[in-house]
């Protein structure tokens, strides 16, 4: 039986869950294996952590009703481009 592989989309996709350290072991494993053998995966959580850490927490209530709309705008549909 094969190991099912993780690819560079799913990676981004579910990033998230990884640095929170909300995703299940099993799907944390293939996560850890995918990036052992990506550079381009490595370098984009990388660049993920650099987000955080420069942006620290940003608080809703700190977003003019605007601001958020256009935010929320932007990213509405990220996965169809």
């Amino acid at each position: 039986m094969s190991v099912p592989e993780l690819t560079c989309q799913e990676l981004v996709e579910v990033v998230t869950d990884y640095l929170e350290g909300a995703m299940p072991a099993p799907q944390r494993l293939l996560f850890e294996e995918h990036l052992a053998f990506c550079d381009w995966c490595r370098t984009y959580l990388e660049q993920i952590r650099a987000t955080i850490r420069l942006t620290g927490a940003i608080e809703e209530e700190t977003f003019t009703p605007e601001a958020r709309e256009t935010l929320l705008a932007a990213f509405r549909d990220w996965k169809r481009g």
